[in-house]
């Protein structure tokens, strides 16, 4: 070992002893910053095992949700081969329905046309029997003259009246043929006429069937399309779900290769914290040695102080149990009752409104004894702090920043500093830590604390705190 030449055998025990508290509390600065340093890493790193751990399952179900999406897409590329070809037959089917359609279409327009055609030719034809049976009877009419003047002629005139007769007899009978055949030309234009319009009904629907048919044509191919470009995009979907797969199934291998070395560097740092955290505690006890056998201290001043302070609270303490102020049951009481609404959370136990009251007093005065001084409250084992200076026991706000810096009474810290100072039961005790002031920022303190008790029995400790 290199020998220190500050250490000279020579100087008296105390000067030594004072030098190595003075490197006692040194040391205790720096391990405390490397301390805080490594608890600030292993914080990180255990988020980032978090992340990786959250990303690794992501990565997993991304695999899962792969595999399902291809399947669901390969199912989905059959049935559109199939309904592609369904579809394809069906425009082709309808194609021909409607051409069909149109055919017939355009033979019942024609066969409306026609049926148009033959009503007038049926009127004519009506017209010229009218005409006829108009000769007939001017014939017949001719026919009873030429009878009566063959009778007028008598004998000479019988031979024209056979023939005046058998000219009657044929127009009459021309008469009788002729109203027949008009009776049957009306019979036949009443039903040329309904089949005329009975046609003219169909042929409007086959235009509207022309129509329709040309619509749907266009509606199916269409349609046709859609399902082949559905079935274009389905198999693009289906070869870019392949890449996919490919890619995670390349990456996952390396993401579990990449969270097992941070789960063990996260292991190796939390171990290292530990570590420190001892070496904390040693270089605490190696000057609180320093300072039992002699060593003088910056520090001295400010742990008599705080000591003297610790007993006159013990005092205090121990008066009122003896006056029956406060119940021993009710000063020791460890239940802590959150007070609602409060964000960070405060408590009262049943000893809150004693300290209130007996506290303050000495708990300000310490503040006034050194600028450096920050604060000066009493906390019991649990790191319950009732009592706190004035400047730190604001009413909280709405603002939780706010209150986590102003309003610090009747709160719980039960961080290392805090529960080591409120279960210490040696004469002192002098820690170092970094404050946390936000926005990643921190300063080095020193928190020296003295035990507190009440008719013998502890019940916590006095803490000190000030800047370096």
């Amino acid at each position: 070992m290199i020998p220190n030449p500050e250490f000279d055998g020579a100087q008296p025990a105390e000067q030594r002893m004072t030098k190595l508290a003075d490197y006692a509390g040194r040391l205790g600065f720096e391990v405390v910053d490397i301390a805080g340093f490594l608890d600030t890493v292993d914080r990180q790193s255990q988020n980032q095992i978090r992340t990786l751990s959250e990303a690794q399952i992501a990565a997993s179900e991304v695999m899962a949700a792969n595999g399902t999406v291809r399947q669901a897409l390969t199912s989905v590329t059959g049935i559109t081969d199939q309904t592609l070809a369904k579809v394809e037959g069906s425009v082709a089917f309808v194609r021909e329905s409607g051409q069909k359609s149109q055919s017939v279409a355009a033979w019942v327009q024609e066969l409306a046309e026609r049926m148009e055609r033959v009503a007038k030719s049926l009127e004519a034809v009506e017209a010229n029997n009218a005409h006829i049976a108009d000769i007939a009877r001017q014939v017949n009419i001719l026919a009873i003259n030429a009878k009566i003047e063959a009778a007028r002629a008598g004998d000479s005139g019988r031979g024209f009246g056979v023939v005046a007769e058998a000219i009657n007899e044929l127009s009459q009978k021309t008469a009788r043929a002729a109203g027949e055949i008009e009776e049957n030309i009306s019979t036949l234009s009443s039903w040329v006429g309904k089949l005329r319009d009975e046609a003219g009904t169909v042929s409007s629907d086959a235009s509207h069937v022309i129509a329709n048919a040309t619509e749907a044509d266009h509606a199916l191919t269409g349609i046709a399309e859609g399902v082949r470009q559905t079935h274009s995009a389905t198999r693009t979907m289906a070869d870019e779900a392949e890449k996919v797969q490919y890619a995670v199934e390349k990456f996952h291998p390396a993401f579990d290769t990449i969270g097992t070395i941070a789960r063990d560097t996260a292991e190796g740092i939390h171990i290292a914290n530990t570590r420190v955290e001892k070496l904390v505690d040693s270089s605490e006890t190696i000057f609180q040695t320093a300072v039992a056998l002699g060593g003088a201290s910056e520090d001295l001043f400010f742990i008599n102080k705080t000591r003297q302070a610790a007993a006159e609270i013990s005092a205090l303490f121990t008066g009122a149990l003896a006056s029956g102020r406060i119940s021993r049951a009710d000063l020791f009481d460890r239940s802590y009752v959150p007070l609602a609404g409060t964000n960070p959370a405060q408590h009262m136990a049943r000893f809150t409104q004693f300290t209130d009251e007996v506290l303050p007093e000495i708990q300000e005065a310490m503040l006034s004894i050194d600028p450096k001084v920050v604060f000066c409250a009493a906390i019991d084992p649990n790191g319950y702090l009732p009592t706190h200076n004035r400047k730190f026991s604001q009413p909280q706000s709405k603002d939780t920043a706010w209150n986590a810096a102003n309003a610090r009474n009747r709160r719980i810290f039960d961080d290392r500093v805090g529960l080591k100072a409120g279960r210490n039961t040696e004469p002192f005790l002098l820690q170092v830590y970094r404050r946390d002031m936000g926005a990643g920022k921190f300063v080095m303190m020193k928190d020296v604390s003295a035990p507190i008790f009440a008719d013998g029995q502890h019940w916590g400790g006095l803490r000190l705190a000030y800047t370096f």
